[in-house]
């Protein structure tokens, strides 16, 4: 409900699941306990997970085959693969055999994953008790356990029961009662009133009420389209991507979206930052900025002293210069040059 989905659609996506699950089961040769764990582990991941995020079909994978190891019946991941894809196929069609390629592999894998998701989800606590023996027994207190008409229909009701959500919302001695009362009320066979028999086994008349119209509302709905639910899903989960990156401040694609108001053009300042730092990094302008400065500027040592003088004193200390040094302190041919040039630039020599 909170990704979108309707309650019908996720009513009918849960009925599919479960059928997959007991058709499988059934082709794999489960007993019917695995079946039905398989079932209660499927209505329970989706109570806390969404099918928008997770696909149903490896779902129920990862939970039929999480049921046969409960149930001590393990089946292979590859049997279990094998299964749903003949189903998938559907009845009265040519079924053509798995090719393992990686598609088989990706699907393992996915298998693999969501069966440790799903232990992950329900916290490890995946024992399910059942209401199979319960009916027995309670048939057994009401001296009924010998119509096997009776005990076979309040099976099959509770069989029928697991494709919804009555496994997650009430107690199986409650479950129970209310096969109990369906069956009973198909085949006209009364049972105590004074007190009401179900009272006795701690169920009450509104739980069995709810129960009984979950159970009855199966036989009135149509059999769900596979295709049309995946479609369904597949709407609802490309809405909720392009939700996601619109609240981002990104396109469908991808791309990042430029605000309407308040953007910016690079083509509205008078310059290009690149086209400036180019004109600042280029050799001949640096040279000429360095020619100008240098006839403007002349270089006068400090102090009077020339540049050979400055040398002396390093460190605070006075070294004594070479004889070659002292003898002929000629001026650098550099210097003669700039001063050469300046005294054209000041006189217009020709």
């Amino acid at each position: 409900m909170l990704d979108g989905l309707d309650r019908e659609t996720e009513t009918d996506l849960r009925i599919l699941g479960c059928e997959l699950i007991q058709a499988a089961g059934i082709l794999l040769r489960l007993p019917q306990v695995a079946m039905a764990t398989g079932q209660v582990l499927f209505q329970r991941f989706f109570y806390s997970k969404s099918f928008i995020k997770h696909s149903f079909e490896i779902v129920a994978m990862a939970c039929l085959n999480l049921a046969s190891k409960i149930e001590e019946s393990p089946r292979r991941v590859r049997d279990v693969i094998n299964v749903f894809h003949h189903l998938k196929q559907g009845k009265g069609k040519k079924s053509t055999p798995l090719v393992l390629d990686q598609n088989y592999i990706n699907t393992k894998n996915q298998v693999i994953k969501a069966e440790r998701r799903v232990l992950k989800e329900l916290g490890f606590c995946v024992h399910v008790k059942h209401p199979h023996k319960i009916i027995v027994m309670y048939l057994q207190v009401l001296e009924c356990e010998k119509n096997q008409m009776l005990v076979q229909i309040a099976w099959n009701y509770m069989n029928d029961a697991l494709r919804t959500n009555v496994f997650v919302r009430f107690e199986p001695e409650t479950i129970a009662c209310a096969c109990i009362y369906l069956a009973a009320r198909v085949l006209q066979i009364p049972l105590p009133s004074k007190p009401y028999w179900y009272l006795v086994f701690g169920a009450t008349k509104e739980d069995i009420k709810e129960i009984c119209i979950s159970t009855m509302k199966l036989y009135s709905r149509e059999k769900p389209n596979s295709e049309q639910l995946e479609k369904q899903v597949e709407k609802r989960k490309v809405a909720l991507e392009e939700a996601r990156l619109k609240a981002k401040g990104q396109n469908p694609n991808g791309t990042p979206a430029l605000a309407a108001i308040g953007g910016f053009s690079p083509a509205s300042k008078p310059s290009s930052p690149r086209e400036v730092k180019v004109e600042e990094k280029s050799p001949n302008s640096k040279l000429v900025k360095e020619t100008e400065k240098r006839l403007l500027f002349p270089k006068i040592p400090l102090n009077g002293m020339k540049k050979e003088d400055s040398k002396v004193f390093q460190n605070g200390k006075n070294h004594s210069r070479s004889r070659s040094g002292s003898c002929s302190p000629s001026r650098s041919p550099h210097r003669h040059d700039i001063s050469y040039l300046y005294t054209r630039l000041m006189f217009k020599i020709d």
